[in-house]
């Protein structure tokens, strides 16, 4: 049997480790870990746990969907051309992981009987990835149990292990590294990213070191720690980064952590919420060294032996983990005419990709961690987001308008959420932090480490993250759809006796235009839509 847990909606009450302790475990207080592949001994129990969860985030051998509709069928009027392209079109998906598996889905979900073809680099079929730097690293689960349940039966051509080369727009067809061409009709991107490599091929090419993105690297990976090391050295403390760090610690593996900024995780959440983690992974015992960099991976014999650090000063480690962020896959599309580049794939707020003049395209969608897309609650900025619930509401919003007229389409304004799961900790974040310029600790405790941490900008809500908190992402979510004032003012459950915000200190990535504040209304996808708030005169 297949199972998923949605971690965008788990908030962490553990009911499923009651029931299925075997499938389920909760290292900390709301770290949730769990079989994705477990026996089917386990399915009464498992079952049980799917119908007790608050929040109904375990999906058991298919997948449901984010956006649920009254009417999911697409049931609205159409062209006599629409309905003929529904029937006998040809949609091509280049990227078979989860975005391009969960936009196969909807489309024969929302009744469309043509040729689905999906492209893939990897010779795998869709897999979840959050496990990779968690359960597979531990050997708690083998990295095929990762491959991901289908939304539904999907009736495609899957061409694994062909990646697309070329995209001719005027010709209508993607070409394959085999030397094939494959005609299509519409056309939906989900290329995805791939993990940074170290810039010193010669050095990256050493045995003992790693990236971490892919099934096979996750493999790869436990394989060495599995066979014993003496220290691990990790490149990089964002997400991934201190992910495999948590993962060494649990395994009692000694690990330096090499952070060229002041704290781990301050690119994404700032340095506030940094130094906490940074205190979080010295007391677990990680030799963490901060605004410091690694000039040299040293070796004997082509086999890694440590590094040399900006400071002088030299390790040893006989594994190296790089984690120094990601490279969105738009190579494939220099010649194309799509604004693609190292920032990803230009799209409108329907995924429509946009060509280099600024026009937006009709046939050639885009979705998942390559499309950068504007988001009105963030002032209309162009945001590329790598998370796994963005890579799911996206690919669902795709599909709908795939298949749907101008008058029909929905526009994609799921806020960002993500989680990481380190030194059993549920790090929770709703918005986007670095779209700040105060935060304030607006329920719990720091020195506990279960707190949310609520981001503003120019006195509107922005962000929400929480340590061990999750119940309340929800209500900070609809606070930022509501452009609720910041400092929020609310008579709130382990409220501080004194909120004073402080500068939010983030790097800014997004530079927040003005006037452009926005409320989301709607539950419906089909009714979902934005009302501009404008300032007093």
């Amino acid at each position: 049997m297949r199972v998923v847990v949605d971690l965008t909606r788990c908030q962490g009450y553990g009911q499923c480790v009651f029931l299925a302790p075997d499938s389920f475990k909760m290292p900390g207080q709301e770290a949730l870990m769990y079989d994705p592949d477990p026996d089917d001994s386990q399915r009464e129990h498992i079952l049980r746990a799917a119908a007790a969860c608050p929040v109904q985030a375990i999906h058991i051998d298919r997948m449901a969907t984010q956006h649920r509709t009254r009417d999911p069928e697409l049931a609205h009027a159409t062209s006599d051309h629409d309905t003929h392209f529904k029937t006998t079109g040809h949609i091509v998906i280049v990227g078979a992981s989860l975005a391009g598996g969960r936009a196969a889905g909807v489309l024969r979900r929302d009744g469309f009987q043509g040729t689905i073809t999906l492209i893939g680099d990897e010779p795998h079929q869709p897999y979840d990835r959050p496990p990779l730097s968690k359960q597979v690293l531990t050997g708690a689960v083998p990295a095929q149990h990762t491959i991901l349940p289908h939304l539904r039966d999907i009736e495609a051509e899957w061409l694994p292990g062909t990646p697309a080369t070329k995209l001719d727009i005027a010709g209508k067809l993607i070409h394959l590294a085999d030397g094939r061409t494959i005609p299509f009709d519409k056309v939906l991107i989900a290329t995805g990213t791939r993990a940074r490599p170290w810039p010193y091929p010669d050095q990256a090419n050493l045995d003992g070191v790693h990236v971490l993105r892919t099934l096979d690297d996750a493999e790869n990976m436990h394989r060495q720690l599995a066979n014993g090391v003496k220290r691990v050295l990790v490149i990089g403390a964002g997400f991934t980064g201190s992910e495999v760090a948590s993962v060494c610690r649990d395994l009692d593996v000694p690990v330096t952590v090499i952070e060229a900024g002041p704290a781990p995780l301050t690119g994404s959440l700032g340095k506030f919420i940094g130094n906490i983690a940074a205190d979080m992974q010295r007391q677990a015992g990680v030799d963490l060294r901060c605004n410091t960099t690694v000039t040299q991976l040293n070796h004997s014999n082509g086999t890694l032996t440590g590094a040399t650090l900006s400071d002088g000063t030299t390790i040893d480690a006989d594994m190296a983990v790089i984690a120094l962020g990601a490279i969105r896959n738009v190579e494939w599309l220099q010649d194309s005419g799509l604004a693609a580049g190292p920032w990803g794939i230009a799209t409108d707020a329907g995924c429509r990709a946009v060509d280099f003049n600024g026009l937006v395209t009709d046939d050639i969608f885009v979705a998942g961690d390559v499309a950068r897309f504007p988001h009105p609650v963030y002032h209309y900025q162009f945001l590329a987001l790598e998370h796994w619930g963005n890579a799911v509401a996206q690919a669902e919003i795709a599909a709908h308008n795939m298949l749907s007229d101008q008058a029909h389409r929905w526009p994609h304004l799921s806020l960002p959420v993500f989680w990481s799961n380190q030194f059993h900790t549920n790090i929770k974040s709703v918005g986007v932090p670095t779209v700040a310029d105060q935060i304030v600790i607006a329920q719990g405790s720091v020195e506990q480490r279960r707190f949310v941490a609520v981001y503003g900008y120019k006195g509107r809500i922005t962000a929400a993250v929480t340590f061990d908190q999750a119940m309340w992402l929800d209500f900070y979510r609809d606070q930022i759809e509501k452009a609720a004032p910041f400092p929020p003012d609310y008579r709130m459950v382990n409220r501080p006796d004194h909120m004073q915000p402080i500068p939010a200190d983030v790097p800014q990535h997004i530079a927040p235009a003005e006037g452009a504040t926005v409320v989301v209304t709607g539950h419906d996808p089909a009714e979902r839509r934005v009302t501009l708030v404008r300032p007093p005169q």
